[in-house]
C-alpha cells in the first residue's frame, strides 16, 4: 500500500497533503521477512513517505502453566516515535489535519495532548482494515475499506532518477485479483 496515496485518497476539497510518515521496526530474526520489510520501506521513501524506523528488544518468556520457556521479541520506540512526532508536528505548526493510521491506543495520551493545547487542529483516527474494534477507543472516523486499499496499492516496480529500480514488489505482496 502506498500510504503517501492513501492519505491524499483522505484528503479533502481545498486540502493539501504535506506529508505521510510510517512507523515501524523490522524484525531481525526473521531475514525473508526483513528482507520484504525493507524493500517496502524502500518503496514508501520513494513516493515520498517518511520512515521511522525502531527495533525489537529480546525478551525471555515462559508459560505460567508448564514452565516452558523461550524468547520473545516485543517492539520497541515505534509507537513513542509516532506519538512524538505528532506533538512535534502540532507545536511546529505542520498541519491543520493529521490523519493516523493506527489500532494502537498508545497514541491516545499524544492525541489529548494535541486536543488540548491546539483546539483549532483536526486529529483524524482511520482504523486498518480487519482493525476497526481495536482501534474503538480512539473513535476512528474512518475505516479504510478494500475498495479504497485497490485505489492506492504501490505498483511492481518504479524506477528511480537514474532510470533503475528503486524497488521491486516481492511476490508474495501481489494482490489478489480484483
Amino acid at each position: 500500500m502506498n500510504l503517501f496515496a492513501l492519505a491524499a485518497s483522505v484528503c479533502g476539497e481545498g486540502e493539501d497533503l504535506v506529508g505521510a510518515s510510517y512507523f515501524s521496526a523490522y524484525a531481525n530474526w526473521l531475514p525473508e521477512e526483513t528482507r520484504r520489510h525493507k524493500e517496502y520501506v524502500k518503496a514508501l521513501k520513494h513516493f515520498g513517505v517518511e520512515c521511522f524506523m525502531g527495533h525489537f528488544k529480546e525478551k525471555r518468556r515462559a508459560c505460567r502453566s508448564c514452565g516452558a520457556q523461550w524468547t520473545g521479541h516485543e517492539e520497541k520506540e515505534s509507537d513513542v516515535a509516532m506519538a512524538t512526532q505528532l506533538v512535534a508536528d502540532a507545536f511546529q505548526d505542520r498541519f491543520d489535519r493529521a490523519l493516523i493510521l493506527t489500532a494502537d491506543s498508545d497514541i491516545a495520551p499524544a492525541i489529548r495532548i494535541v486536543k488540548i493545547a491546539f483546539p483549532t487542529k483536526s486529529l483524524d483516527v482511520i482504523a486498518p482494515p480487519g482493525r476497526f474494534t481495536h482501534a474503538r477507543s480512539l473513535a476512528p472516523k474512518l475505516v479504510i475499506t478494500p475498495g479504497r486499499l485497490a485505489k492506492v496499492l504501490l505498483p511492481e516496480t518504479a524506477a528511480n532518477s537514474a532510470g533503475s529500480s528503486a524497488f521491486l514488489r516481492p511476490p508474495g505482496y501481489l494482490p489478489p485479483s480484483v
